[in-house]
Formats: structure tokens, C-alpha cells, sequence
């Protein structure tokens, strides 16, 4: 059911595009990354590479009427062999002056920059920070209501969705049904704040914690399996943005934090603060971003009650489960940017990433980009 959405609007989308003028634009980030000698980090190693973060992209539009439209956007990634594929395709209709309703395969608004979070040429950074907006999951299949409106000198924009969400990452294949989301925004001249919540029914696919999670089925213990498990359990991800701008200098900030009711989870806070400024075709900024999912392991009251013989093994399953979940590092970068053209953008920086639980994972990152769009 999950794929029936996006596959009538591409194909009502495509059917409207041929009766109407098509509009064409898209974006390159060639990206290339090295780190210092055996450091990784975010896929890259001491050897030069520029298919990590690397992204090339079409977005097709069409009007259908006065009202609705049609979009598209077929989008490249380095790190999938530049296979590719539809990332957006919906279908808008602006139903008063105020009020746009879409619905298909939408980007979801988590953050400040997710919109235009593959377009590199939109922000200061060669990519936004990792540890706020690397989660795994960027669009849904469902409706969005955007509503815009002024009141005095203050710009508001309000926007719901609805839907489903699913993505194939490290972890397993992480779904997300009842996804409800809802961000306001404030913008007044060089102010903007900025909210979002979306509880969520979460749900994770992984075949080898499914095998160990059968352990305890195994030992009778199905209580204590599915307090552990994510299969359909409520969570939340709710996140608040700052950022002033008054174009000769700008600093902005998000924080954001996720839960899960019941299960092996670990709860995770993150947040960056960036600063920089512009003097003629040059933006030099700083960029601090932490990220900390460690908590205290539960269940383990479960654990001490087992007879003897059982405890290390269920304890080890119970723990294991958690404490590979757990993640606290900070990460610090220099970059620079430099406005080539009104559509063209030359970047480098470097980033020093320090992990808090693993000294040996700590590593410095040097990149640089070109930024196109047209």
C-alpha cells in the first residue's frame, strides 16, 4: 500500500506533464573528502573519494491548471552508483491564496534546511550537520497542508502531514506508519524560529536482532522480548531551530530529540550551533554539532530475578541490545565558502570529530565541493 500513492500521482503527474509547459531545473554537489591517516569517517578514508556525498539531481514541474501542479525529482547518489531514482513526485493544489495541499512522495519538514537539504548551493556548509540531520529518513508517502500568512511585520508558515515513511539504512529497514507532523515558523526581517513534533508508530526490520530477540522467546522469556523489540511502538521526534541573519553576519542553531516508549531504543539529543559571515564573495563560518544517545539500560530489573544459570546470557542480550545503540560524540569544522557565479559555489572545510566512547573512532575530515544549480 505503501508505494500505491506515489505511483498514481507519478502517473498522473507524467499523464498532466504532457498536456502542459514543463519546467526543468536541478542541482550538482561533487563532493570530495580524504581524512587524515587511517581516520574514517562518514564513509571516507585517507584516499581521496568523491562518491560519499557526491549528488546530482532533475526536478520536473508542470502546471495542470491554475490550481494544481506536478512534481518530480529524480536524484543521483554517489554512494548508490549514481542509480537513479524518484525521490519526490506529487501533485500541489493551492486552494486559497494562504493554503497548499500536496500529496505523494513529499519531503518531509524536519528541519530548517530540509527542503533544499541536497542543495548545496542553498547553505554555507558543504552538508548540514550529521549529528542533527543524518536520521536516516527524509521523505514520506502521504498529504501535506502548508498555510502561510502575514501579520504585521512577522511572515508565519504552518504545515501538517500525514503518512508513511520507511527507510533502509544500517540499522535494518526502519517503518514508520501514523507519521503526524507539524512545524510553525516565525520569520520577522533577520529573525526566524522555527518548531516541529511528530509522534510516530515506529518499526524495525532487522533479521539478526530478530535472532537474538528469539533467544528469549526460546527461554520462555516473551514478557521481557517484547519490551525489547521495536515493532510498532509509539515514539516521538520533535526538534526547535533559531537562526539570525542579517546578512553581513548569521548564526543559527537546531536541536532536536527522538524517543520510544517501549523497546531497545536509546533515546538521542543532538543539536549544532554555526556562525560566520560574508564579506564580498567569500563566507568563512564555524560549526559546533553534538550528538548523545546514552542512557541507562533498562529491563535489567527483569534480568536479576532469572534463575542464576540464565542471567548472563539474557543479560547479555538485554544489554548488548542497548548499549549498541549508544553514540556520543561531538564534531567542530572550519569551512569557507566562495560565489564563483550566481549559481555556481566553490566550498572546503575541515572537521575534527571526537567520539566519547571510543578514542580510536575520533578522526579529522578534510573536503571540498563545487555547488551547482541551474
Amino acid at each position: 500500500m505503501k508505494k500505491i500513492l506515489s505511483i498514481l500521482t507519478l502517473s498522473t503527474a507524467v499523464s498532466f506533464a504532457a498536456q502542459a509547459e514543463v519546467r526543468i531545473n536541478g542541482f550538482a554537489n561533487l563532493i570530495g573528502g580524504l581524512t587524515s591517516s587511517d581516520d574514517t569517517l562518514y564513509g571516507y578514508d585517507d584516499n581521496i573519494s568523491f562518491s560519499e556525498e557526491s549528488v546530482f539531481a532533475i526536478q520536473l514541474s508542470g502546471d495542470i491548471n491554475d490550481k494544481m501542479t506536478a512534481t518530480g525529482q529524480l536524484v543521483a547518489r554517489g554512494v548508490n552508483d549514481y542509480d537513479a531514482k524518484f525521490e519526490w513526485a506529487y501533485i500541489s493544489y493551492q486552494a486559497s491564496d494562504n493554503i497548499k495541499v500536496s500529496a505523494g512522495r513529499l519531503r518531509q519538514p524536519f528541519f530548517r534546511y530540509s527542503a533544499s537539504q541536497d542543495v548545496g548551493y542553498s547553505y554555507h556548509w558543504i552538508a548540514p550537520p550529521p549529528a542533527v540531520y543524518d536520521i536516516g529518513v527524509s521523505n514520506i508517502d502521504g498529504v501535506k497542508v502548508e498555510y502561510s500568512t502575514y501579520a504585521g511585520d512577522w511572515e508565519y508558515n504552518l504545515q501538517f502531514s500525514y503518512g508513511h515513511l520507511e527507510a533502509d539504512n544500517e540499522q535494518g529497514i526502519l517503518k514508520g506508519d501514523n507519521a503526524f507532523l507539524f512545524a510553525a515558523e516565525a520569520t520577522y526581517e533577520w529573525f526566524k524560529i522555527r518548531a516541529m513534533v511528530e509522534p510516530i508508530t515506529i518499526t524495525l526490520i532487522n533479521s539478526d536482532i530478530d535472532a537474538l530477540l528469539g533467544n528469549l522467546t526460546a527461554l520462555g522469556l516473551d514478557g521481557l522480548r517484547s519490551d525489547l523489540d521495536l515493532v510498532e511502538e509509539s515514539g516521538i521526534f520533535a526538534g526547535i531551530g533559531v537562526e539570525i541573519d542579517t546578512y553581513d553576519w548569521f548564526v543559527l542553531a537546531e536541536f532536536t530529540e527522538a524517543s520510544v516508549d517501549e523497546s531497545f531504543f536509546q533515546p538521542w539529543q543532538s543539536y549544532y550551533v554555526s556562525a560566520g559571515f560574508r564579506t564580498g564573495k567569500w563566507t568563512p563560518s564555524i560549526t559546533f554539532e553534538s550528538f548523545d544517545s546514552v542512557n541507562e539500560l533498562k529491563y535489567l530489573d527483569q534480568v536479576a530475578v532469572l534463575p542464576a544459570e540464565l542471567q548472563p546470557a539474557v543479560g547479555g542480550i538485554t544489554a548488548g541490545l542497548q548499549i549498541a545503540g549508544q553514540r556520543k560524540f561531538d564534531v567542530a569544522s572550519l569551512a569557507v565558502r566562495y560565489d564563483l557565479d550566481t549559481n555556481i559555489a566553490l566550498k572546503a572545510d575541515i572537521s575534527k570529530y571526537a567520539d566519547d566512547l571510543n578514542e580510536l573512532a575520533d578522526a579529522t575530515l578534510l573536503r571540498v565541493a563545487v555547488n551547482y544549480v541551474f
